[in-house]
């Protein structure tokens, strides 16, 4: 039997922010492992409310996938295993690796203990993938870890246009099944909005949408009926999500979070 003493509960500068299935979120309320050579950087960081965050992962309560890379620590019985399940599984999944700009192979952990990933001062989102009709399609980058029973899958946008004109590649990860998917988002879960179609329309000028329903269409298109009226209009082509489902979408676009990690890696 392994006991905690420090973390989470007894520890007065953590905070859970969030934690549905086998997952926890929690934050970090004070950065105090700071040196004299970032203090001035971290008090600003500290005052616009920008703390790290964790994702802490209950193995007792279902195994799970993570982004390779991601563990920082684990404790108590953990088996680590890499999810293949044969040469045809492999190359299913070098595939989707190759065309979605994902890792091909994304480790599994399963047991009774616990699994700590790396501090990250990203926004850390769980989402219920049976409340997007057990199948959701993510922008990429986003995965940080889902349940080990959900299934991925490449999806492919409905028109070779969304490569190029979108901004986007054409595939994109889908993640399928009954459960939770953690996603590491540059915007706050406050900030994001939730679009519902029912057989409508959705049409966003960039690439704000951090995720959305596999049963919609997806296009890039016009934003006008007409060139010359797209270009009275000055918007140009716009992401059209159409059909019956959901949207996630971040109103401003994502922050730059290049330089934080030098500061976490800087030593005294």
């Amino acid at each position: 039997m392994i006991t905690f003493k420090n973390f989470k509960e007894d520890n007065d500068d953590i905070k859970v922010l969030d934690e549905a299935g086998p997952f926890q979120v929690i934050e970090y309320l004070r950065d105090l492992s700071v040196s004299p050579y970032n203090a001035q950087r971290a008090y600003f960081i500290d005052k616009m409310n920008i703390h790290k965050k964790q994702l802490v992962c209950d193995l007792s309560k279902g195994a799970v996938v993570i982004q390779p890379g991601a563990m920082q620590w684990m404790a108590g019985k953990v088996e680590a295993t890499t999810g293949i399940k044969g040469v045809g599984d492999l190359l299913s999944k070098s595939i989707r690796g190759a065309v979605t700009k994902e890792s091909a192979i994304k480790p599994e952990y399963q047991g009774t203990g616990t699994l700590v990933l790396e501090p990250t001062y990203k926004h850390l989102l769980l989402i219920n993938v049976d409340e997007w009709g057990g199948s959701i399609v993510l922008d990429d980058g986003l995965f940080m870890a889902c349940e080990a029973k959900m299934k991925h899958k490449t999806v492919m946008r409905a028109n070779f246009s969304s490569a190029i004109a979108g901004g986007e590649g054409l595939f994109n990860l889908g993640i399928q099944g009954s459960g939770y998917v953690c996603l590491e988002s540059v915007c706050p879960k406050e900030e994001l909005i939730e679009i519902t179609l029912d057989d409508d329309v959705v049409k966003i000028d960039g690439n704000l949408a951090i995720a959305w329903s596999s049963s919609l269409e997806f296009k890039v298109e016009r934003s006008g009926k007409t060139l010359i009226g797209s270009a009275a209009s000055q918007e140009g082509l716009v992401n059209t999500y159409r059909g019956t489902g959901k949207v996630l979408m971040a109103p401003v676009a994502g922050i730059d979070y290049i330089g934080l990690h030098e500061m976490d890696n800087t030593n005294v």
